[in-house]
């Protein structure tokens, strides 16, 4: 039987539960055990797939085609387990299920209510699919004391007497305040916290304190005290000098000793050789590259939170540091002069996933950049689509090439994708369809041309599994012009319908993806798309 850990928050949000969840993960991992991790999000939203991601960050899409919270993202990183569409859930989807259940009359005319019925559905969230794993850690979103939270603790609160305290373990996030004018981390705003959440049937096991300056005994055993937990469970948590140092902080502290003394679980100690030499390349890098990121949400760098950490994976496998810029596309439209001035300083462009047209000539602009001035160049999504309209445009001739998704164009290079061939068989979409219903979502195969730049990246693979997450694509009748101009097309589906990825043969490194390599890059193992991209920065460092 799987043991529950339940990972709730206070005082403020943004405290880092999902890294600690996904730290505490990987501490366990490396003591030998199987572990899964879960995320219960409370708004009404049924996945952010369709928020903005200035209001929630990015989109972490699954192998299964599941639209789920960025922390999902934070739990691949660290383990490698590879989520799954059961474990994010929102209370947009556990009310949706619900209602649909309610209108084709599967609960026999009775009344609907938050308990029994949206209670148990989260339970049965938290059970499901659970059988193979030694511990399964849910972290509930949004901070303790939350209307829409409240469910989701009475739903703990119930496992806790279903499953029983000694195979469940509640751990509270907490803040400790340092006020400079009285010189003091205060532990008031820890008590009341944590009063809440026992005012609600639920008293947490482990705390873990987020603060600015070291935990004095005193405190810790005032916090203790108040908080009816043994002080040595009474964990703190300094700032870490990266996210990948923060697993070995939380081992020195004794977060997993405590956790596993709180089940009665003897276990190995755990061999944490990967997070050391993960944190010796962070911090002791052999160089540095410059890399420009030319898109839409620069102005929140959680908009591209995986992007972010696979070019630091990139740079991990090279021992280089990696500066990144984060440049607004449109600066690009507005003044001309700027496109040199921003990039001729960089080793290297990216232009990554996006929607809607804002900026796009802007990151068209420094595709042709790239191209002209022979810098590295890599591709992500609409950054390869821009790539394509880019090569049509100025070394294929077609000059009035564009994208549908941008408006009416006589040479859609670009456009909307209503079909497709899947693992399920063929996909059927409306262009007139739900925004969250019409995408092409998940993993799915390329088949890479044997003699290409990019077969050789993969080291030879002939077959790859990317995940997609876009709504139109690279229009396959204009490959003749497009290749005849030099943008050669390396990869396809496997039915030779749609381009998964382009090359140019006679630049120093310009690879365009239709699908996000990110998404898979883990700092122990560097996506190769970006260890390559990367690589190719270092060289042109060299010649700058």
């Amino acid at each position: 039987m799987a043991r529950y850990i339940f990972i709730t928050g206070g005082v403020v949000s943004s405290l880092g539960k999902g890294l600690m969840a996904a730290s505490l993960a990987a501490l366990l991992q490396a003591r030998g055990h199987k572990v899964r991790i879960r995320k219960f999000d409370p708004y009404l939203n049924v996945d952010p797939g369709t928020m903005s991601p200035y209001q929630h960050g990015e989109v972490y899409v699954t192998d299964d085609g599941a639209e789920t919270d960025l922390d999902l993202g934070h739990y691949e990183r660290f383990t490698g387990v590879s989520a799954r569409q059961s474990d994010n859930i929102t209370s947009g989807r556990i009310y949706q299920q619900i209602i649909a259940r309610e209108r084709r009359g599967d609960y026999l005319g009775a009344t609907v209510q938050v308990i029994p019925h949206v209670t148990d559905a989260i339970k049965a969230f938290a059970l499901a699919d659970t059988e193979d794993h030694d511990f399964v850690l849910c972290e509930i979103g949004g901070t303790v004391g939350d209307i829409e939270s409240l469910p989701f603790i009475e739903a703990i609160r119930q496992l806790r007497n279903e499953l029983g305290r000694e195979n469940t373990c509640v751990i509270h996030v907490t803040l400790v305040p340092y006020i400079s004018a009285a010189g003091e981390l205060k532990t008031k705003p820890t008590q009341h916290s944590v009063r809440e959440l026992t005012s609600l049937g639920v008293q947490p096991d482990v705390l873990l304190c987020r603060c600015e300056y070291p935990l004095p005994a005193g405190e810790r055993a005032k916090i203790a005290l108040f908080c009816n937990v043994r002080p040595e469970a009474v964990i703190e948590a300094l700032d870490a000098s990266s996210i990948y140092a923060v697993p070995l902080q939380y081992h020195a502290e004794g977060l997993d000793e405590q956790v596993l003394r709180h089940f009665g679980v003897e276990s190995p100690k755990p061999d944490l050789s990967r997070w050391v030499d993960i944190v010796d390349r962070y911090e002791n890098p052999e160089g540095e590259v410059t890399i420009a990121v030319v898109g839409k949400y620069v102005g929140l760098p959680d908009a591209y939170k995986s992007l972010n950490e696979a070019l630091v994976h990139g740079g991990m496998a090279n021992r280089v540091k990696v500066d990144i810029r984060w440049i607004d596309a449109e600066i690009f439209e507005q003044d001309d002069s700027e496109i040199a001035a921003q990039l001729e300083p960089m080793h290297a462009i990216l232009v990554p996933g996006g929607f809607g047209s804002r900026g796009a000539e802007g990151k068209i602009a420094s595709v042709r950049f790239a191209r002209e001035h022979k810098v590295p160049f890599f591709g992500i999504c609409l950054g390869m689509q821009m790539a394509c309209i880019e090569g049509a445009r100025n070394t294929a001739g077609i000059a009035d090439a564009g994208s549908t998704e941008f408006g009416p164009t006589s040479e859609p290079v670009v456009g909307i994708i209503t079909e497709w061939m899947s693992k399920e068989g063929l996909q059927k979409r409306s262009a007139e369809g739900e925004l969250g219903g019409t995408m092409r979502l998940g993993a799915y195969e390329a088949v890479l041309a044997g003699n290409s730049h990019v077969s050789s990246i993969y080291h030879g693979e002939t077959h790859i599994s990317e995940r997609h997450r876009h709504r139109y694509e690279v229009n396959a009748a204009y490959r003749e012009p497009l290749e005849k101009g030099g943008l050669v097309f390396s990869g396809m589906s496997p039915d030779g319908l749609l381009p998964e990825i382009v090359e140019r043969p006679d630049h120093p490194w310009f690879v365009g993806v239709q699908f996000h390599p990110e998404l898979k890059s883990k700092p122990f193992d560097p996506h190769p798309l970006f260890a390559g991209f990367i690589a190719a920065a270092v060289r042109q460092s060299r010649l700058v």
